[in-house]
């Protein structure tokens, strides 16, 4: 799919890189041009000098055909700007927008703008906005080589201990969400239907927990 990115500073600069490797048409605006030197050198999609919420930029980007946005600017009026323009003008089905003061969330996601405070922000969060199908990243350490997944429990481990799901080393039960209430499991603690497990594990071998449980779903 075309992804048009708002924004070419460091998140912007890293979520056109990976959307790019993953294959996407990616296009990314920003109104200085030395700013897309944070681009990778094997980045493949359109650099375009301009306003974010330009429509002679946003349509050289391509946004007549894309099928998401994100606004990732420094700035929260120009993100809402242009977020907007994506939604209303375009009619853009997945728009989502960088904001830095989080009161203005409510008015945002009353747009119909998904938005994500730049205190949480970070660029795997803004892939699971863009891409629900990438694995469920919703946190990262340092240089990203330790992840912590948000997984629903699969039927295979539901009345077994949380702690089950661990391997010394690799992957480790760090929290368990139930009814939106998390809760750091000890080892009487058991899986119930609705769940969600955070699980902290290398990103070389996410995969693998992601593999394995959808294996569990699929034997259901």
């Amino acid at each position: 799919m075309h992804v048009v990115i708002a924004g070419c500073g460091r998140v912007g600069s890293a979520l056109a890189g990976n959307l790019d490797r993953l294959g996407h048409s990616v296009a990314v605006v920003d109104k200085n041009r030395k700013a897309f030197e944070k681009l990778h050198a094997k980045f493949s999609g359109r650099q375009v000098v301009g306003f974010v919420f330009d429509q002679g930029a946003l349509e050289e980007a391509g946004i007549k055909d894309a099928s998401a946005f994100a606004a990732v600017t420094s700035g929260d009026n120009s993100n809402i700007v242009s977020a907007r323009v994506a939604k209303e003008h375009y009619r853009i089905g997945k728009v989502v927008a960088r904001i830095y003061d989080p009161r203005r969330a409510q008015v945002y996601q009353r747009l119909g703008i998904e938005t994500v405070a730049t205190v949480r922000w970070t660029t795997d969060q803004a892939l699971r906005s863009l891409l629900p199908e990438v694995a469920p990243v919703e946190h990262t350490f340092d240089n990203g080589e330790v992840v912590v997944m948000a997984l629903p429990a699969p039927p295979s481990v539901v009345g077994q201990p949380a702690l089950s799901l661990e391997t010394e080393g690799v992957r480790k039960v760090v929290a368990v969400s139930r009814f939106g209430v998390p809760r750091v499991p000890d080892k009487e603690f058991t899986v119930q239907e609705g769940d969600i497990l955070h699980v902290a594990t290398a990103r070389n071998v996410a995969s693998d927990l992601i593999r394995d449980l959808e294996q569990a779903r699929s034997e259901e």
